[in-house]
């Protein structure tokens, strides 16, 4: 059977959480048939977002995305489900909201990249590592989906 145990961090940014989409973006995940295993709105430093951007830090966008993220609450999450990751990224829609397609977040709440209501982790190992950054393994919830068997085969 396929690994449907793979996780992904999606994070409502601070633009989602201001806006009153938290539950909508939650609902997105639910009916899709992934099982949240954590989840905290928190108002990240300075510090944590550079350590979860590092890979950006070259980027002529970084401070202003640092600072952006720093600016209000966000709502980090830990999906688990088959092809958690991979499938998040397709529910969230493309990282320009302007080339996402009608039906996926981006696609139906937002319109500029800058401020693209969520982050999606892009593959397993970065999924692994921000999640590792953002929640204690203690706060991550191991629970039986009475749903499961309705589906997955």
């Amino acid at each position: 059977m396929a690994n449907i145990k793979e996780r992904t961090f999606i994070a409502i940014k601070p633009d989602g959480v201001q806006r009153g989409l938290v539950g909508d973006i939650i609902k997105r995940f639910e009916q899709r048939g992934y099982k949240l295993v954590a989840m905290k709105m928190v108002h990240a430093d300075t510090k944590m977002l550079e350590e979860h951007y590092k890979d950006l830090a070259g980027k002529p966008f970084y401070a202003g995305l640092v600072k952006y993220m720093n600016s209000g609450p966000i709502v980090a999450m830990v999906w688990e489900g088959l092809q958690a990751v991979s499938t998040g990224r397709k529910l969230l829609g493309a990282t320009n909201p302007l080339d996402s397609a009608p039906g996926t977040i981006r696609g139906d709440f937002c319109i500029q990249t800058g401020r693209n209501i969520c982050h999606g982790s892009d593959a397993v190992d970065s999924a692994e590592r921000e999640i590792a950054l953002w929640f204690k393994k203690e706060e991550l919830v191991q629970w039986d989906h009475h749903s499961a068997p309705w589906i997955y085969e």
